[in-house]
């Protein structure tokens, strides 16, 4: 995963940890909800002044925003970094699904 997608996913889950919309976020951090809506698909790079306002706005470290996890080499790391990227897309509701579909698999 790239650095930006991991940017974008990390700024969709923290916007959406707090219930807000993506014109929230723009209205908090100045800029606009297309602007968002790219930097969260990984379409985007923002400036690092942008970054600061997000994090700021979200009340997470600009830091976390990049943090990833460490994938393993090969085929499982990238099936690993596909879940995640999807996961991160998911409400709630639909994460509250993913996990006992998750659980029904490992209890094998």
């Amino acid at each position: 995963m790239e650095l930006q997608e991991i940017l974008g996913a990390n700024v969709r889950h923290y916007r959406r940890a707090k219930r807000w919309t993506l014109e929230r976020l723009a209205t908090e951090v100045g800029v606009s909800r297309e602007t968002i809506g790219k930097i969260e698909r990984g379409v985007s790079a923002p400036l690092f002044d942008t970054v600061e306002k997000i994090a700021s706005a979200l009340g997470v470290s600009p830091l976390v925003l990049f943090n990833a996890q460490p994938y393993p080499t090969g085929e499982r790391g990238r099936l690993l970094k596909e879940i995640n990227k999807t996961l991160a897309n998911l409400n709630d509701k639909q994460l509250a699904s993913a996990l006992r579909m998750l659980a029904a698999f490992s209890d094998r």
